[in-house]
């Protein structure tokens, strides 16, 4: 059996080849393995206001109260926010807060718990 690296998402070590691509069974990503190191450079790395990296699953806890956009409601100042998603784009952070539901949160507002 080769000896495949691990998932540039998930880091799960069961990576299997189909045909001309790398494939992860847990996360279902796929990438070529010339683009292997050119994905993980390309890679955003997400920081708190703190400098802390942050990753999926992590919690944080909101810095400053914010307003929401569109409603009269605000995030308060901290509010643990558990399992967090970061994605590309003007703001990092998918997450739920209770009593407010589905927001998305610019990582300056944040410090890593």
């Amino acid at each position: 059996m080769a000896n495949l690296p691990n998932c540039i998402k998930c880091n799960s070590k069961y990576t299997y080849e189909d045909g001309n691509l790398l494939v992860c069974p847990e996360c279902f990503h796929e990438w070529s393995a010339d683009s292997t190191l050119q994905e993980i450079a390309d890679e955003k790395i997400i920081k708190d206001a703190n400098g802390n990296v942050l990753n999926d699953g992590d919690n944080v806890i909101v810095i400053k109260d914010l307003k929401v956009k569109g409603s009269s409601l605000v995030v308060k100042k901290g509010i643990k926010v558990k399992n967090i998603k970061l994605v590309n784009g003007d703001h990092d952070i998918d997450c739920k807060i209770d009593g407010i539901g589905e927001m998305k949160l610019k990582s300056e507002f944040v410090k890593k718990e």
